[in-house]
């Protein structure tokens, strides 16, 4: 029997929270051969208008009936829709009767508002973790996770997080076999590594596209030998002097700055996955040693390598 999937959605919403989730489950469904039946809905049936100003046809919530998953989106409209007296009686009794109940960025402050995060472990966008602690501080915010699954009730990240956190929810239901070919069919990574912080190393550096980027993209490669300035600038075919001053206009770092962020963000990656231990990646990233791999982790993530392979295994 297909399982039915409900998308809260709300005036305003974001329109991604939505569609990402409703396109990975759709394709998922076709690899798996079992279609789910997958219902927008809000409070009132019709036509619900996104922030972007896409109108998405949605189902009332009074004929929501039968449930497996239910995901709330998020998006500017959230306000009105914590204050949503139904909208919030409707969550509690999902909570109740569906097998699992998830919300996408912002959409947990509805959840919270409801009830359904007291005591538990969730996430929300990395640029509301300080009103959300404010708000809801009975709730254990893990602000730079992807996704946290907490039981029954699962939160994601920023926008396009409701994605990983979908595919996730098609490996529970599926296997990791439909949920990488979904990946791939929707070109997208399966399981991103890390948490919000690091989208990506390469992307918070000033200009990565500009006359450098083929040179961090070399060292990235070189990670477990000595990039000393002069090797990085001879690479660049510059004498040291003009080098440095011309990387940190550009790019905004040092170059051992530089260096040190594309060292941190491999590392952390192989940290996450658990298995190689932690002496091995400090010596193959050019670290050296596990103390000098914990200072720059410290500087950072504000955790030592150990913390975050805890909070991997946890997950």
């Amino acid at each position: 029997m297909a399982r039915t999937i409900g998308i809260l959605i709300f005036p305003d919403f974001q329109l991604l929270d939505a569609a990402g989730p409703i396109s990975v489950f759709e394709v998922a469904g076709r690899f798996a051969g079992r279609r789910a039946s997958i219902k927008p809905l809000a409070l009132k049936a019709g036509p619900v208008r996104s922030s972007s100003g896409v109108v998405m046809m949605a189902e009332s919530l009074k004929s929501a009936r039968a449930l497996d998953t239910l995901i709330v989106a998020g998006g500017e409209g959230i306000s009105a829709a914590m204050l949503s007296e139904p909208t919030l009686a409707f969550l509690r009794s999902a909570a109740r009767r569906t097998r699992r109940i998830a919300s996408v960025c912002s959409g947990a402050y509805v959840l919270a508002q409801a009830g359904l995060l007291d005591g538990r472990r969730a996430t929300t966008h990395w640029g509301r973790t300080a009103d959300f602690l404010a708000a809801f501080p009975r709730v254990r915010l893990e602000p730079d996770r992807i996704f946290v699954k907490d039981g029954n009730v699962w939160t994601s990240a920023g926008i396009s997080a409701g994605i990983d956190l979908a595919l996730a929810m098609v490996a529970e239901d599926h296997g990791e076999d439909i949920a990488k070919e979904t990946a791939r069919q929707l070109v997208l990574y399966h399981r991103r590594s890390g948490g919000q912080s690091q989208f990506s190393t390469l992307l918070e550096l000033k200009a990565p596209t500009g006359r450098f980027k083929p040179l961090l993209s070399w060292a990235r490669e070189r990670l477990d030998q000595p990039l000393t300035v002069e090797r990085m600038a001879e690479q660049a075919h510059m004498s040291a002097r003009h080098f440095t001053r011309a990387f940190i206009a550009e790019i905004g770092v040092t170059p051992s700055k530089a260096i040190e962020k594309l060292r941190v963000e491999v590392a952390r990656s192989r940290v996450e996955d658990i298995g190689e231990p932690i002496e091995q990646i400090a010596r193959s990233t050019g670290f050296g040693d596990p103390e000098r791999m914990r200072r720059a982790f410290m500087r950072a993530f504000g955790q030592p390598p150990q913390s975050l392979r805890r909070t991997a295994r946890s997950a």
